[in-house]
């Protein structure tokens, strides 16, 4: 259960409160008896790559990816006069 402390305390004693925090435990900051925030842990979100792979639909295989891919890079090379080489 997370430890409840005013505005002065917190002042007062931040090192003691950031300490419990390192060690796991929840702070939160109350004025005059209202709690206005919450001092906890940074969590840490693990990013893995292709993750979510599947999870959005049937997805594009790897041609239907470059034909996607070929008809944006030409719309824009049509604008600027540019030829693809990938296209010859």
């Amino acid at each position: 259960m997370p430890r409840t402390v005013n505005i002065h305390e917190a002042k007062t004693h931040l090192s003691r409160l950031l300490e419990a925090v390192r060690n796991g435990e929840t702070v939160i900051i109350a004025k005059a008896g209202e709690p206005i925030a919450e001092l906890g842990p940074i969590r840490r979100v693990e990013i893995v790559f292709g993750g979510l792979k599947g999870q959005f639909g049937p997805g594009l295989t790897d041609e239907e990816w470059e034909d996607s891919d070929r008809e944006v890079r030409a719309t824009f090379d049509e604008d600027l006069g540019v030829e693809d080489p990938r296209d010859r």
